[in-house]
């Protein structure tokens, strides 16, 4: 699997635990071996472009997704195929204001932001309380796991 993070943000973020989760989740999804993603970290100002460019919205905001193959989710028996699966764009400066709200660490408010990113690229999203549960369900559980991981590391 080959994703690759890019933090051009001014603040330093433990990478290596952001590209666990990724193989992780990707993983869980039964993406095929050879998708690639990136995940970029950026300031207020970058993320601010990026939002109002692409969704119209004023402000930054923690998390965009840019979906490239449009890939799904596969299952064991039958992975996705190898493709493009997009980018992921967190900003670790709203990140951070969400986490003191949320009572946990940034890394923790990251980890939540980058699964949920990577299950826009997979084709989720939450606009319909139906979608939001499943979406919300997987995000969860794939949280869990990692966790449950990375206390066995």
């Amino acid at each position: 699997m080959s994703i690759e993070i890019n933090n051009e943000s001014a603040i330093e973020v433990d990478e290596a635990a952001l590209q666990r989760l990724a193989v992780y989740a990707l993983d869980a999804m039964h993406v095929h071996a050879d998708a690639e993603l990136a995940i970029v970290l950026v300031d207020e100002g970058a993320m601010e472009q990026l939002h109002v460019q692409w969704m119209d919205e004023p402000g930054p905001t923690d998390v965009l997704s840019f979906p490239m193959d449009e890939l799904r989710p596969g299952t064991a028996d039958h992975p996705t195929p190898p493709g493009l699966l997009g980018d992921v764009v967190l900003c670790p400066q709203v990140a951070e204001s969400q986490a003191k709200t949320a009572g946990h660490s940034l890394l923790d408010e990251l980890q939540l932001l980058t699964t949920h990113g990577i299950l826009h690229l997979l084709g989720f999203d939450h606009a319909e309380p139906a979608e939001e549960k499943e979406m919300f369900g997987i995000q969860r559980d794939i949280l869990v796991g990692f966790a449950m991981q990375e206390r066995r590391r």
